[in-house]
């Protein structure tokens, strides 16, 4: 897996070199609320996500002043998506802690891999707001419907994605929102996100528990 765990939650692996991020001003329009640009990436992650999101949250942080997204956004796509779970397929081919379909990869890539997933994931989450103009329900709604439906009505939405839109717009309006809590997501955890946390969990420990064993390893003395 592209990421290193700890029992505090995944640290994010930054390459040799540092990476340059160029920012690019633009003048088309936002929401007030918008979930773009620099204040917006400098948020403080909610509480109110679920322990196996908040695991990634050093991660969501990065990825977020990469590319200039409020975390916010970016755990709620997670939490819906995958609760935090890096090793999850969907019956339709999605992978892994942000569900990206097949055909975004490249060839030869790793699906799976928490650092390429991210980024397929974040590229079209990022053309979402863009086509969008900020508006964080319909990025979403891009997300799980494609980027066709941001620019159609509601009634031409799948129902799938009208679910969609309304867990994921509720659950960043509530966190977004300075709460203590967010009904949508207890809603959400009782229509049957409890059971993909609880694979998320699992997961989790598994991965720590692999990450722990190969870091005894390596420091055992060489044999013979």
């Amino acid at each position: 897996m592209g990421f290193s765990g700890s029992f505090t939650g995944a640290t994010l692996i930054l390459p040799d070199e540092p990476r340059v991020v160029t920012i690019v001003d633009t003048n088309r329009p936002f929401y007030a609320t918008s979930p773009i640009g620099p204040e917006a990436a400098r948020a403080t992650l909610s509480p109110v996500f679920t322990g196996e999101v908040q695991y990634w949250e050093p991660m969501i942080r990065a990825w977020a002043l990469i590319y200039q997204i409020d975390p916010n956004l970016i755990a709620t796509l997670i939490q819906i998506e995958s609760c935090g779970d890096p090793t999850v397929s969907s019956p339709a081919g999605a992978q892994g802690l942000f569900q990206v379909m097949p055909f975004h990869f490249a060839p030869g890539e790793d699906m799976l891999d928490v650092q390429t997933n991210a980024q397929r994931g974040m590229d079209y989450l990022a053309r979402g707001l863009e086509i969008a103009d900020g508006h964080a329900g319909l990025a979403l709604a891009g997300y799980n419907g494609g980027h066709g439906v941001i620019n159609r009505g509601w009634a031409t939405w799948p129902a799938e994605t009208k679910r969609y839109y309304y867990w994921g717009s509720r659950i960043y309006a509530e966190v977004t929102s300075g709460s203590a809590s967010s009904p949508t997501l207890q809603e959400w955890l009782s229509a049957g996100g409890q059971a993909l946390c609880a694979r998320a969990r699992e997961s989790q420990r598994r991965l720590e528990a692999q990450y722990h064993q190969e870091v005894a390893s390596a420091a055992l003395p060489p044999t013979g």
